[in-house]
């Protein structure tokens, strides 16, 4: 691969390692409302949209889930969130070699723009883009592409000549879409339910950011 004019960073799983906590919550909520799930089913079936999404989906599969609980579920996982969100082991790293190389980088996420407050904004790194974008405020989450095309016109940069890094099927297909090149990111290896969804979009993976910089030929 060429050296891109831009990388573009979904946020949870890829920046910050914030979706373990995520998904321990989501399983204990829906368990306490009549559907237990397993990581594997979570990871399956319900990934990749927004928690309205997969809200939806848990009450057609049984859950009992009250109508606030949307909201209900954002306080609570915002409150997990700053007490402390990891990031994603290398990733500081790579925005260093990006700013050495002066190669510009923005997020696009499917979270709202209050998470990526909370799980960047703790360490720091909401300066060091040029733009952190939510497709839910942009009200066109993935797969639709319309954050990774906003996203790449903040950093001044054609969407050809850019690459997403992602986690998700679903944010993978709304770079596609952009027609941007991506990038996917398979921290758990290439078994997982998301992993083979990424292969199976024909895309090439990477286990761990340390292998990123070759990769974008820096």
């Amino acid at each position: 691969m060429n050296r891109p004019a831009a990388v573009l960073f979904d946020c949870d799983g890829v920046i910050a390692d914030s979706e373990g906590l995520t998904f321990d919550l989501m399983i204990a909520d829906f368990a306490a409302h009549g559907l237990v799930l397993t990581r594997h089913q979570l990871e399956s079936d319900y990934i990749g949209g927004t928690i309205e999404t997969v809200a939806t989906r848990a009450r057609a599969a049984g859950a009992r889930l009250p109508d606030d609980w949307v909201q209900a579920f954002y306080a609570r996982m915002y409150a997990v969130l700053r007490r402390g969100t990891p990031l994603t082991p290398g990733i500081l790293d790579i925005f260093d070699r990006l700013d050495a190389a002066g190669i510009p980088y923005a997020v696009g996420s499917n979270g709202p723009p209050e998470k990526m407050r909370i799980s960047l904004g703790q360490h720091g790194l909401i300066p060091r883009f040029r733009a952190v974008l939510s497709g839910q405020a942009i009200g066109r989450p993935k797969p639709a592409p319309d954050v990774y095309l906003a996203a790449a016109a903040a950093c001044g940069a054609p969407p050809a000549a850019c690459v997403v890094i992602e986690d998700s099927p679903s944010g993978a297909m709304a770079a596609l879409a952009a027609g941007i090149p991506c990038l996917g990111f398979a921290p758990h290896g290439p078994d997982t339910p998301p992993a083979r969804g990424l292969i199976g979009l024909g895309l090439p993976l990477f286990h761990r950011m340390a292998d990123l910089p070759a990769l974008l030929d820096l």
